[in-house]
């Protein structure tokens, strides 16, 4: 049995997850796609245009384009986009997806070493793109308010999570120094550098709830109260 690692699992989930997304998501009709999403002033229709133009955005970043040419371009495209009939949201989600698996299909592992720029000049290794838009179906699936919630995350995906979302907010000057204790064992440090970290305890779902801002913290144990987080 082959065992997948890496961007290549990585890649393995993000198919799965999109799938099932775009499963969820055809079970819905026009008129909930113009409906409120969790996202405060943004329908259905102005998550689902972010995610195709944003699997998009990460096939110029393999090609060695600027991710966005613009924060104004970008937020004009999901304008434009939002208020498309469901059909072809549901099109253009699969297609921005199937665009995003070929740019990443047959990548070397030097291509995978590659530091690349993504969004607001940050810089990592391009093998972190398929994780990072994992992330986005995941999250933006919760947004989405079509019933999916933190306790809806697959294990495999809780499994890459919490590592990915403690990593973003290393050494951020608004957190405070934090040690993440998941119940199954592992463990993250995050946020300022500190000898004395607060400590927070929680399963995996709990903390990448309350790590990527979807909950408040419930589920989770700690001596003081929960820093406020940056968003993603």
């Amino acid at each position: 049995m082959v065992i997948m690692t890496g961007p290549t699992a990585d890649l393995a989930g993000l198919n799965d997850a999109t799938d099932r997304l775009v499963a969820d998501v055809a079970t819905l009709d026009d008129a909930a796609v113009a409906g409120s999403s969790h996202l405060p002033g943004w329908t259905r229709g102005h998550v689902l245009a972010h995610l195709a133009r944003n699997a998009d955005a990460l096939v110029n970043v393999f090609q060695g384009r600027p991710m966005y040419p613009s924060l104004e371009a970008r937020n004009a495209d999901i304008e434009r986009d939002a208020p498309r009939p469901l059909a072809v949201h549901l099109a253009d989600l699969r297609d921005s997806a199937d665009r995003l698996a070929t740019a990443a299909a047959g990548l070397t592992d030097d291509e995978w070493r590659a530091v690349v720029t993504l969004r607001d000049g940050q810089r990592d290794a391009a093998a972190v793109i398929p994780l990072r838009r994992w992330v986005e179906i995941e999250l933006h699936g919760i947004d989405l308010d079509i019933g999916r919630t933190i306790a809806s995350l697959s294990s495999a995906f809780l499994d890459r999570a919490p590592d990915y979302l403690a990593r973003r907010l290393a050494d951020h000057p608004a957190v405070p120094p934090l040690e993440l204790r998941a119940e199954d064992g592992r463990s993250w440090r995050t946020g300022r550098a500190g000898a004395e970290p607060q400590v927070v305890v929680g399963t995996t779902a709990a903390l990448v709830g309350w790590l990527s801002g979807r909950t408040a913290g419930s589920g989770l144990t700690t001596a003081e109260p929960l820093p406020e987080l940056p968003g993603l």
